[in-house]
């Protein structure tokens, strides 16, 4: 791969560039990086990005800036330089889960191309991530070193991609875990999950019974929690016992009967207890509250 040779233009830079040589840092490790716009290096190039006016992916060309660009998505958001990278190494960079691939693109990849394309239609409101990548470039009060600028960003950019893969990659296999949870269930109404693990979306797409949630939490303690109505409410399907609310240690065992209780909070949604055991009486008990 030290053999490698891969240009992208020279002077100001955007999200597109910058994300697309961050995938391929992480793709194709330890290839030469060349800032220019010289049409003689730029055909001699491995790897040519986001200049050169050409799109063939065969043969390393990711450019959109052509007369017809370089097509766009079904939902019409158009391909720029970093999504024209990403249909060739996401796969790769995400383990060859396609899923992850995809939801990366949505999350991440397409709303770049968006910004970068001008298409109105798929540009989030507020600070974007493409405002952010571009405000590493040089101030005019400053000197104007942009391939170290650049060098930076992609830095940034590197990290944000791995992140947002991880990010995918995770909820994903949540998503497998809580399904299988919900289907290994004693009671419909308690889920338990071996470890904790993202639920609501899960759980309220694939369970209209289930009430509570019982998992342990970091510190080896375990939790009951109630399912809210719909993910983000603050109504949930069942709340735990009004007699339980804002109670602690002592005044918690006290009132459950239940020698390891450790808390239940004043709003109801959430309780514990040392052991698994008796945070599944704590459940039975809510089950049984009118």
């Amino acid at each position: 791969m030290n053999d490698l040779t891969v240009v992208t233009h020279n002077g100001n830079f955007h999200a597109d560039d910058v994300f697309s040589i961050a995938a391929l840092r992480l793709a194709l490790p330890g290839f030469k990086l060349v800032r220019t716009r010289d049409t003689q290096l730029i055909a001699q190039a491995d790897i040519v990005i986001d200049v050169g006016g050409e799109y063939d992916s065969a043969a390393g060309r990711f450019d959109h800036h052509q007369r017809g660009g370089a097509g766009a998505r079904e939902n019409g958001i158009p391909y720029s330089s970093f999504g024209l990278v990403w249909q060739k190494y996401g796969l790769q960079l995400c383990h060859g889960d396609e899923n992850i691939v995809n939801a990366v693109d949505s999350s991440l990849v397409s709303t770049i191309d968006a910004i970068d394309c001008g298409h109105v239609e798929g540009v989030s409101q507020g600070i974007s991530l493409s405002q952010t990548i571009s405000m590493f470039n040089p101030t005019w009060q400053e000197a104007s070193e942009f391939d170290r600028c650049f060098d930076e960003a992609v830095e940034f950019a590197m990290r944000i991609l791995s992140r947002f893969i991880a990010s995918a990659s995770g909820s994903i296999n949540a998503k497998a875990i809580v399904a299988k949870a919900i289907e290994n269930a004693d009671d419909p109404r308690v889920i338990v999950l071996e470890q904790y693990t993202p639920w609501k979306k899960t759980v309220h797409a694939l369970s209209q019974q289930a009430l509570y949630m019982v998992y342990p939490s970091h510190s080896g303690k375990w939790i009951l929690q109630t399912v809210p109505v719909e993910p983000g409410s603050f109504d949930d399907r069942k709340s735990l016992p009004k007699a339980w609310a804002g109670l602690s240690d002592i005044e918690f065992q006290t009132e459950t009967g239940i020698d390891d209780a450790m808390f239940c909070h004043n709003g109801l949604f959430i309780a514990g207890a040392e052991s698994f055991a008796s945070t599944m009486k704590l459940a039975a008990m809510a089950l049984q509250d009118q």
